[in-house]
């Protein structure tokens, strides 16, 4: 209601500026306006005025709050003052927003509905999806900020609340098996047979109300519990889906451990079907590798199995030692970078102590593997 207020007024000066100029049409067109929008008493009273006395507002211009005239308007129209702040306090704010016909019979509707059922629309074996449905649709309809029919508060605090017990399978069962003793049409109230003090109230923004329909997700935390007068949030997403949980029990824990089960026997399965390589750069009785062969190219010492000769002939042997060669020499540069890096730090340390016999141990540092490299490099290029 306060958020109208600013308009109200706008409306308000509006109607000022059109009795200044005796447009008296002008005026009641604005002043009614303002009124609807944020009922004050100098908007009713005026406007009272005007209809009773139109010709005494228009030329001689508005009747300004507090002048002698405004304050003899007002106490010839206190009785109807009265009468109308009786009607206020029996509507509510919602009498001051407007609403359709339809928005009106919805909510007559649900005020006249015997169970949870009833009021979302569905029958007893809906399932989960279709209960979800119905009530998205009903909660965006009669939701507050959507509609301002007389009663729509009450009618969408028991959409929620019938959502809130037929959503809960637990819930629902003794629903269904014992009834309830306070229907909730209209007032919002969820008694089941074990808790006669609960009192749900679905609270949803539009903002939820958007993501439900265009976000592809569902209020997950909306859902107010009322206790002994006081409030508290209940996760009712959350609580849904542990109760299911373990209405599931050990089905729910083999899913959900399934993908793993799956990794591993992928991998047992594909270890089993890699064979051992053909050979091995060092001696490993653990393959069979224990046969010692030499490259005919390089000369590269190697291992293999005793079945090696009468599987590996010609072309498949010089691809087998080429793939040896290949291995060797990675595992040479792999060396002497390690060597390079041992000598440019122990340099570095030298450098920056200012030791001289540790500078001469750096330049001294024999690097094996980075001479067999050269001496391989330049084997293959001869």
């Amino acid at each position: 209601m306060d958020g109208n207020r600013d308009e109200a007024d706008r409306c308000w000066d509006i109607a000022q500026q059109a009795l200044r100029s005796g447009d008296k049409d002008r005026a009641l067109r604005f002043l009614r306006k303002a009124e609807k929008l944020y009922p004050t008493d100098k908007a009713e009273a005026l406007i009272e005025a005007i209809t009773k006395n139109g010709s005494s507002a228009g030329q001689g211009g508005a009747a300004e709050p507090g002048s002698p005239k405004m304050r003899r308007r007002g106490k010839e129209g206190t009785q109807a003052d009265e009468k109308t702040q009786e009607k206020r306090k029996e509507s509510g704010s919602e009498s001051a927003k407007s609403y359709t016909h339809e928005q009106l019979e919805s909510v007559r509707r649900v005020k006249q509905c015997k169970d949870y059922y009833e009021i979302l629309g569905v029958v007893k074996d809906t399932n989960e999806e279709d209960l979800k449905k119905a009530y998205r649709k009903l909660a965006l309809k009669f939701h507050p900020d959507k509609n301002h029919a007389p009663g729509a508060t009450e009618a969408f605090k028991a959409i929620g609340n019938a959502y809130a017990i037929l959503s809960n399978p637990e819930k629902r069962r003794r629903y269904d098996q014992f009834g309830d003793e306070q229907p909730s049409c209209g007032r919002g109230r969820g008694r089941d047979r074990h808790d006669h003090n609960r009192e749900f109230e679905a609270d949803i923004s539009p903002e939820d109300l958007f993501n439900m329909f265009f976000g592809g997700g569902f209020p997950s935390s909306n859902i107010h519990v009322y206790s002994n007068g006081r409030s508290r949030f209940a996760n009712h997403q959350r609580t849904d889906r542990a109760e299911h949980h373990q209405g599931d029990g050990g089905f729910t824990m083999f899913v959900q451990l399934l993908p793993v089960l799956i990794l591993v026997i992928i991998s047992i399965i594909s270890q089993l079907m890699v064979s051992n390589p053909p050979y091995s750069l060092n001696y490993r009785p653990g393959l069979g590798h224990t046969m010692l062969r030499k490259t005919q190219q390089l000369g590269i010492t190697y291992y293999v199995d005793r079945d090696f000769t009468l599987e590996y002939t010609g072309k498949s042997l010089d691809r087998i030692e080429r793939n040896v060669e290949d291995d060797y020499m990675a595992t040479l540069r792999n060396n002497c970078w390690k060597e390079k890096q041992q000598k440019e730090n122990l340099v570095f340390r030298a450098r920056y102590f200012g030791d001289m016999n540790l500078y001469n141990k750096a330049l001294d540092m024999p690097a094996p593997n980075c001479q067999r490299l050269n001496d391989l490099q330049l084997r293959m290029r001869a």
